[in-house]
Protein backbone atom coordinates (compact mmCIF):
# COMPACT_ATOMS: atom_id res chain seq x y z
CA UNK A 1 0.00 0.00 0.00
CA UNK A 2 1.11 3.62 -0.53
CA UNK A 3 1.60 6.13 2.41
CA UNK A 4 -1.18 7.85 4.06
CA UNK A 5 -0.69 11.42 4.97
CA UNK A 6 -2.52 12.68 7.96
CA UNK A 7 -3.03 16.20 9.32
CA UNK A 8 -1.44 16.78 12.09
CA UNK A 9 -4.28 17.34 14.71
CA UNK A 10 -6.30 20.69 13.06
CA UNK A 11 -3.27 22.03 11.38
CA UNK A 12 -2.39 21.81 7.51
CA UNK A 13 0.06 19.84 8.30
CA UNK A 14 0.46 16.91 6.66
CA UNK A 15 2.62 13.99 7.90
CA UNK A 16 2.91 10.16 6.80
CA UNK A 17 1.21 7.60 9.16
CA UNK A 18 4.21 5.93 10.18
CA UNK A 19 7.31 8.11 10.53
CA UNK A 20 10.46 7.70 11.98
CA UNK A 21 12.28 8.14 15.13
CA UNK A 22 16.05 8.34 16.78
CA UNK A 23 15.36 7.26 19.94
CA UNK A 24 17.46 4.67 21.85
CA UNK A 25 19.06 3.69 18.38
CA UNK A 26 20.98 6.54 16.93
CA UNK A 27 24.46 6.47 18.06
CA UNK A 28 23.83 4.21 20.90
CA UNK A 29 23.14 1.26 18.43
CA UNK A 30 23.45 3.01 14.58
CA UNK A 31 26.74 4.65 13.40
CA UNK A 32 26.62 7.33 10.45
CA UNK A 33 26.15 4.95 7.87
CA UNK A 34 23.16 2.72 8.69
CA UNK A 35 21.73 5.96 10.33
CA UNK A 36 22.06 7.31 6.65
CA UNK A 37 20.52 4.41 5.24
CA UNK A 38 17.60 3.87 7.46
CA UNK A 39 16.51 7.54 7.06
CA UNK A 40 16.85 6.89 3.15
CA UNK A 41 14.89 3.59 3.34
CA UNK A 42 12.20 5.40 5.15
CA UNK A 43 11.63 7.78 2.81
CA UNK A 44 11.53 5.69 -0.13
CA UNK A 45 8.34 4.19 1.44
CA UNK A 46 6.67 7.77 1.82
CA UNK A 47 7.89 8.60 5.22
CA UNK A 48 8.09 11.84 5.64
CA UNK A 49 8.70 13.13 9.41
CA UNK A 50 11.46 12.00 10.82
CA UNK A 51 11.66 12.39 14.93
CA UNK A 52 14.14 13.53 17.45
CA UNK A 53 15.25 15.01 20.61
CA UNK A 54 18.01 17.40 22.08
CA UNK A 55 18.61 14.82 25.07
CA UNK A 56 18.72 12.04 22.69
CA UNK A 57 22.40 10.38 22.70
CA UNK A 58 23.49 13.56 24.62
CA UNK A 59 22.78 15.42 21.63
CA UNK A 60 24.89 13.26 18.82
CA UNK A 61 20.88 11.63 17.80
CA UNK A 62 20.81 15.08 16.44
CA UNK A 63 23.87 15.39 14.93
CA UNK A 64 24.03 12.18 13.47
CA UNK A 65 20.61 12.90 11.52
CA UNK A 66 22.32 16.36 10.79
CA UNK A 67 24.90 14.95 9.10
CA UNK A 68 22.75 12.13 7.28
CA UNK A 69 20.25 14.82 5.78
CA UNK A 70 23.28 16.99 4.47
CA UNK A 71 24.01 13.71 2.43
CA UNK A 72 20.85 12.56 1.34
CA UNK A 73 20.61 15.94 -0.26
CA UNK A 74 16.05 15.71 -0.36
CA UNK A 75 14.66 19.03 -0.92
CA UNK A 76 13.60 20.65 2.86
CA UNK A 77 10.18 21.12 1.83
CA UNK A 78 10.13 17.19 1.35
CA UNK A 79 10.45 16.19 4.98
CA UNK A 80 9.40 16.81 8.53
CA UNK A 81 11.75 16.78 11.34
CA UNK A 82 11.13 17.33 15.01
CA UNK A 83 13.50 17.89 18.17
CA UNK A 84 11.97 17.93 21.97
CA UNK A 85 13.54 20.14 24.96
CA UNK A 86 13.43 19.66 29.20
CA UNK A 87 16.45 17.39 29.71
CA UNK A 88 19.10 19.94 28.78
CA UNK A 89 22.60 18.99 27.83
CA UNK A 90 24.49 20.45 30.46
CA UNK A 91 24.72 20.71 34.29
CA UNK A 92 23.14 24.03 35.86
CA UNK A 93 20.07 25.35 37.50
CA UNK A 94 18.96 26.66 33.94
CA UNK A 95 19.83 23.65 31.94
CA UNK A 96 18.46 20.75 33.34
CA UNK A 97 14.47 19.24 33.75
CA UNK A 98 13.48 22.66 32.84
CA UNK A 99 11.07 24.81 30.25
CA UNK A 100 11.96 28.09 31.67
CA UNK A 101 12.54 30.81 29.13
CA UNK A 102 16.10 30.61 29.15
CA UNK A 103 16.74 27.41 28.62
CA UNK A 104 14.28 26.85 25.93
CA UNK A 105 15.41 30.24 24.02
CA UNK A 106 19.05 28.58 23.97
CA UNK A 107 18.01 25.08 23.37
CA UNK A 108 16.37 25.56 20.03
CA UNK A 109 19.68 27.55 18.74
CA UNK A 110 21.71 24.65 20.18
CA UNK A 111 19.55 22.44 18.32
CA UNK A 112 19.46 23.81 14.60
CA UNK A 113 23.49 23.69 14.75
CA UNK A 114 23.68 20.28 15.77
CA UNK A 115 21.19 19.42 13.05
CA UNK A 116 22.36 22.29 10.55
CA UNK A 117 19.27 23.37 9.75
CA UNK A 118 17.57 27.10 9.58
CA UNK A 119 14.31 25.85 11.42
CA UNK A 120 12.76 22.58 12.49
CA UNK A 121 9.28 21.75 11.57
CA UNK A 122 7.85 20.65 15.24
CA UNK A 123 9.36 21.21 18.77
CA UNK A 124 8.08 19.65 21.43
CA UNK A 125 8.33 20.25 25.63
CA UNK A 126 9.66 16.85 26.40
CA UNK A 127 7.94 16.58 29.78
CA UNK A 128 5.73 18.87 31.53
CA UNK A 129 7.61 21.43 34.18
CA UNK A 130 5.97 21.83 37.40
CA UNK A 131 8.63 24.49 38.44
CA UNK A 132 8.19 26.76 35.52
CA UNK A 133 4.65 28.28 35.23
CA UNK A 134 3.01 27.23 31.83
CA UNK A 135 2.68 30.32 30.87
CA UNK A 136 6.29 31.45 30.75
CA UNK A 137 6.14 28.09 28.60
CA UNK A 138 3.70 29.09 26.31
CA UNK A 139 5.44 32.48 25.73
CA UNK A 140 8.17 31.13 25.00
CA UNK A 141 6.65 28.58 22.97
CA UNK A 142 5.13 30.42 20.82
CA UNK A 143 8.22 33.19 20.46
CA UNK A 144 10.15 30.69 19.16
CA UNK A 145 7.42 29.81 16.33
CA UNK A 146 7.63 33.46 15.87
CA UNK A 147 11.13 33.82 15.16
CA UNK A 148 10.78 30.94 12.72
CA UNK A 149 13.52 28.85 14.30
CA UNK A 150 10.09 25.86 14.92
CA UNK A 151 6.80 25.76 13.01
CA UNK A 152 4.54 23.95 14.82
CA UNK A 153 5.00 22.96 19.25
CA UNK A 154 3.40 20.82 21.06
CA UNK A 155 3.96 18.46 24.16
CA UNK A 156 5.20 15.35 24.99
CA UNK A 157 4.13 12.96 28.12
CA UNK A 158 1.93 15.58 29.18
CA UNK A 159 -1.45 15.25 30.85
CA UNK A 160 -4.99 16.36 29.93
CA UNK A 161 -5.01 19.32 32.20
CA UNK A 162 -1.98 20.73 31.37
CA UNK A 163 -2.36 20.86 27.78
CA UNK A 164 -5.88 21.96 28.06
CA UNK A 165 -3.90 24.56 30.83
CA UNK A 166 -1.71 25.49 27.83
CA UNK A 167 -4.18 25.86 24.88
CA UNK A 168 -6.22 28.33 26.59
CA UNK A 169 -3.27 30.32 28.14
CA UNK A 170 -2.53 30.40 23.99
CA UNK A 171 -6.12 31.32 23.22
CA UNK A 172 -6.62 33.98 25.49
CA UNK A 173 -3.17 35.62 24.64
CA UNK A 174 -3.95 35.33 20.94
CA UNK A 175 -0.17 33.13 20.80
CA UNK A 176 0.90 30.04 18.72
CA UNK A 177 -1.22 27.44 20.30
CA UNK A 178 -0.02 23.69 21.13
CA UNK A 179 -1.11 21.75 18.00
CA UNK A 180 0.10 17.89 19.11
CA UNK A 181 1.13 15.64 21.46
CA UNK A 182 3.65 12.86 22.04
CA UNK A 183 2.03 9.98 23.83
CA UNK A 184 3.47 6.40 24.53
CA UNK A 185 0.98 3.83 22.31
CA UNK A 186 0.86 0.69 22.11
CA UNK A 187 -1.54 -2.36 22.83
CA UNK A 188 -0.44 -2.46 26.31
CA UNK A 189 -0.59 1.24 26.56
CA UNK A 190 -3.96 2.35 25.73
CA UNK A 191 -5.70 4.48 28.62
CA UNK A 192 -3.96 8.06 27.75
CA UNK A 193 -4.95 8.10 24.44
CA UNK A 194 -8.27 6.33 24.60
CA UNK A 195 -9.60 8.01 27.83
CA UNK A 196 -7.39 10.86 29.27
CA UNK A 197 -7.45 12.68 26.13
CA UNK A 198 -10.51 11.67 24.47
CA UNK A 199 -12.26 15.16 24.78
CA UNK A 200 -8.90 16.60 23.51
CA UNK A 201 -9.21 15.86 20.13
CA UNK A 202 -12.59 17.42 19.20
CA UNK A 203 -12.39 20.22 22.05
CA UNK A 204 -8.91 21.69 20.94
CA UNK A 205 -8.00 19.42 18.04
CA UNK A 206 -4.92 17.46 19.32
CA UNK A 207 -3.32 15.62 16.91
CA UNK A 208 -1.23 12.42 18.36
CA UNK A 209 2.47 11.51 17.00
CA UNK A 210 3.06 8.14 19.16
CA UNK A 211 6.04 6.60 19.99
CA UNK A 212 6.54 2.55 21.21
CA UNK A 213 4.33 1.04 18.63
CA UNK A 214 5.99 -2.36 20.04
CA UNK A 215 5.88 -1.26 23.31
CA UNK A 216 10.16 -1.41 23.09
CA UNK A 217 10.29 -4.36 21.48
CA UNK A 218 7.70 -6.36 23.50
CA UNK A 219 5.17 -6.73 20.73
CA UNK A 220 7.78 -8.54 18.37
CA UNK A 221 7.54 -11.44 20.30
CA UNK A 222 11.21 -11.68 20.17
CA UNK A 223 11.66 -11.43 24.31
CA UNK A 224 8.95 -14.74 24.72
CA UNK A 225 11.96 -16.90 25.11
CA UNK A 226 14.47 -14.36 27.19
CA UNK A 227 16.63 -11.46 26.35
CA UNK A 228 18.05 -11.85 22.84
CA UNK A 229 22.21 -10.64 23.59
CA UNK A 230 21.36 -8.35 20.52
CA UNK A 231 18.24 -6.67 22.10
CA UNK A 232 18.06 -2.84 23.16
CA UNK A 233 16.93 -4.66 26.68
CA UNK A 234 20.72 -6.16 26.90
CA UNK A 235 22.02 -2.47 26.74
CA UNK A 236 24.00 -1.29 29.59
CA UNK A 237 21.32 1.07 31.57
CA UNK A 238 18.33 -0.28 30.51
CA UNK A 239 17.96 -2.94 33.07
CA UNK A 240 14.50 -1.70 33.17
CA UNK A 241 13.31 -2.29 30.06
CA UNK A 242 14.84 -5.75 30.44
CA UNK A 243 12.30 -6.27 33.42
CA UNK A 244 9.66 -5.45 31.87
CA UNK A 245 10.35 -7.67 29.15
CA UNK A 246 10.75 -10.59 31.22
CA UNK A 247 6.91 -10.34 32.27
CA UNK A 248 5.62 -13.79 31.60
CA UNK A 249 2.12 -12.98 31.77
CA UNK A 250 2.59 -9.91 29.24
CA UNK A 251 4.50 -12.46 27.05
CA UNK A 252 1.62 -15.31 27.16
CA UNK A 253 -0.59 -12.21 25.43
CA UNK A 254 1.89 -11.41 23.18
CA UNK A 255 2.08 -15.30 21.91
CA UNK A 256 -1.63 -15.11 21.45
CA UNK A 257 -1.19 -12.04 19.40
CA UNK A 258 0.91 -13.70 17.51
CA UNK A 259 -1.18 -16.25 16.69
CA UNK A 260 -3.69 -13.62 15.59
CA UNK A 261 -0.68 -12.42 13.46
CA UNK A 262 0.16 -15.34 11.92
CA UNK A 263 -3.57 -15.37 10.82
CA UNK A 264 -3.17 -12.47 9.07
CA UNK A 265 -0.13 -13.36 7.11
CA UNK A 266 2.11 -10.98 8.61
CA UNK A 267 4.46 -10.20 11.61
CA UNK A 268 3.54 -9.75 15.36
CA UNK A 269 5.58 -6.23 14.56
CA UNK A 270 3.66 -5.30 11.50
CA UNK A 271 -0.02 -5.83 13.71
CA UNK A 272 1.05 -4.16 16.31
CA UNK A 273 1.96 -0.80 14.25
CA UNK A 274 -1.15 -1.50 12.00
CA UNK A 275 -3.05 -1.31 14.79
CA UNK A 276 -1.91 1.90 16.34
CA UNK A 277 -1.92 3.42 12.90
CA UNK A 278 -5.88 2.14 12.77
CA UNK A 279 -6.79 4.83 15.42
CA UNK A 280 -8.04 7.86 13.42
CA UNK A 281 -6.73 10.24 16.10
CA UNK A 282 -3.23 9.35 15.85
CA UNK A 283 -1.45 11.52 12.94
CA UNK A 284 1.52 9.45 12.79
CA UNK A 285 2.96 6.28 14.50
CA UNK A 286 6.86 6.75 14.95
CA UNK A 287 8.83 3.84 14.25
CA UNK A 288 12.31 2.64 14.66
CA UNK A 289 15.04 0.51 13.45
CA UNK A 290 18.38 -0.28 13.74
CA UNK A 291 19.25 -1.37 10.08
CA UNK A 292 17.19 -0.70 6.29
CA UNK A 293 15.79 -4.19 6.06
CA UNK A 294 13.77 -3.45 9.32
CA UNK A 295 12.47 0.01 8.39
CA UNK A 296 11.13 -2.07 5.11
CA UNK A 297 9.71 -4.74 7.34
CA UNK A 298 8.46 -2.06 10.02
CA UNK A 299 6.32 -0.04 6.81
CA UNK A 300 4.86 -2.52 5.40
CA UNK A 301 2.60 -2.67 8.41
CA UNK A 302 0.82 -0.41 6.17
CA UNK A 303 -0.83 -3.45 4.30
CA UNK A 304 -2.41 -5.00 7.08
CA UNK A 305 -4.39 -2.00 8.16
CA UNK A 306 -7.39 -3.20 5.48
CA UNK A 307 -7.11 -6.45 7.37
CA UNK A 308 -7.72 -4.71 11.17
CA UNK A 309 -11.87 -5.71 10.97
CA UNK A 310 -13.98 -4.91 13.76
CA UNK A 311 -14.17 -8.78 14.36
CA UNK A 312 -10.34 -8.96 14.42
CA UNK A 313 -9.95 -5.85 16.74
CA UNK A 314 -12.55 -7.88 19.05
CA UNK A 315 -10.44 -10.69 19.03
CA UNK A 316 -6.99 -8.40 19.83
CA UNK A 317 -9.12 -6.71 22.87
CA UNK A 318 -10.43 -10.10 24.17
CA UNK A 319 -6.54 -11.36 24.45
CA UNK A 320 -5.45 -7.93 25.96
CA UNK A 321 -8.23 -7.77 28.11
CA UNK A 322 -6.67 -11.48 29.74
Amino acid sequence: MDMIYRRLGRSGLKVSLLSFGSWVTFDNQLGADTVTECMAAAHDAGCNFFDNAEAYAGGRSEILMGQALQELGWARDSYVISTKFFWGLSDGPNTRNTLNRKYLMQAIDGSLERLGLDFVDLVFCHRADPETPIEETVWAMSDMVSSGKALYWGTSEWNADEIRAAWEIAERHHLHKPVMEQPQYNMFERRKVEKEFARLYDDIGLGLTTWSPLASGLLTGKYVDGIPSDSRAALAGYEWLAERMADTQANARVTELGEIADELDCTLAQLSIAWCASNPHVSTVITGASRPSQVTENFAALDVLDRLTPEIKDRLNAVLAG
